[in-house]
């Protein structure tokens, strides 16, 4: 006997219509220092008031939606980690993601979904210029500062897939570096490996100062302007794009990818790191999804399919690509050789 359906409801519909709740009390709750009072020790409302300098009202009716979303327990009228909210919103935490919400919640990044339908008409964002790509935009040294703790964890393993135990000499170009901790990872990993991170100058000072926390700025070169205008100044045994292409239509990447191989010594190695989904473009959800953050802020970015980055690469004069998916990460990295001369 087939059990019988569930029954339907409207309930997905009132639950997306009201998400931006949810951001919007994650973000409240990391700028009143929630889970750092809870973390500390304060598990009831008036404790958790008064390290935050709010009403009791107010963190009562916050702290038991954020037990509705399941970022927090409650018993017996006290609150309490989850394990996830431990790990990456307390900031005791050497996992601490809070600093995202900086960057995430600019209005630059919001305001953009007020007018989805007129840009989905379009096809294209309604922000000023070519977006988020607009040259010296102040954008990206938000990013930089801001997003460090979410892109470290990708760090380790691009390193080790890039150089595969090597040691010897090596130049490494880190294009659109941000906050340069993938270049770094690698002049960590590599004693001899000098690296040149090129961004926007302001953006290139937050990539400076990370290598000097890391103890490699003294093989840390800044090459300031935009990818598409500068010299590389090459030629370089790897490329990192990292977090870069999906900005742009495949016409302008493959245009890039060629300047990149031609910047690469013979056997040389471009390294991409996307957001990737399979060839059905709904599945994983987080590179799927990451395809409507291009469009509401990009005249003509994409989440692109490994196919489409493998494409890009052959026209560009690559030799095959290679996918290399980074584990508990939404990302792929993406090589490709210069062939040998």
């Amino acid at each position: 006997m087939q059990p019988e359906p569930a029954p339907l409801t409207p309930a997905i519909v009132f639950e997306n219509l009201q998400a931006m709740q949810k951001t919007a009390a994650l973000r409240a709750a990391i700028e009143l220092g929630v889970f750092a009072a809870i973390g500390k020790g304060s598990p009831d409302v008036a404790a958790i008031a008064r390290h935050a300098n709010a009403s009791e009202r107010g963190i009562r009716i916050l702290c038991d939606f954020l037990v509705v979303m399941g970022l927090l327990r409650k018993e017996e009228g006290r609150y309490q980690h989850t394990p996830s909210s431990e790990a990456f919103l307390d900031p005791a935490s050497p996992h601490c993601l809070a600093s995202v919400a900086k960057f995430l919640a600019r209005p630059e990044m919001w305001e953009p979904y007020n007018q989805l339908a007129d840009i989905v008409r379009s096809g294209r964002t309604m922000l000023a210029g070519a977006g988020t790509v607009e040259p010296e935009n102040p954008v990206w040294v938000e990013f930089a500062q801001s997003m460090a703790p979410m892109m470290a964890p990708m760090a380790g393993p691009l390193g080790a897939i890039i150089l595969q135990g090597r040691q010897d000499p090596m130049r490494v170009l880190d294009i659109a570096a941000g906050h340069g901790l993938f270049g770094i990872e690698i002049a960590k990993q590599n004693p001899q490996a000098h690296v040149t991170g090129l961004d926007w100058a302001p953006v290139l000072r937050v990539a400076l100062d990370n290598a000097r926390k890391a103890g490699v700025h003294g093989r840390y070169d800044m090459l300031p302007g935009s990818a598409f205008d500068v010299d590389f100044r090459g030629p370089y045994d790897a490329i990192l794009l990292t977090n870069f292409l999906h900005h742009f239509d495949v016409d302008t990447c493959t245009s890039l990818l060629r300047k990149v191989r031609a910047a690469l010594k013979p056997g040389g190695t471009a390294a991409t790191l996307e957001f990737v989904p399979d060839e059905s473009r709904v599945s994983p959800p987080i590179p799927a999804g990451f395809a409507m953050t291009m469009l509401a802020t990009t005249a003509a970015g994409d989440a692109y399919t490994f196919r489409e980055l493998a494409d890009m690469h052959h026209r560009a004069g690559f030799g095959p690509s290679k996918a290399h998916p980074i584990p508990m990460s939404p990302h792929t990295i993406v090589l490709a050789t210069n062939p040998a001369s």
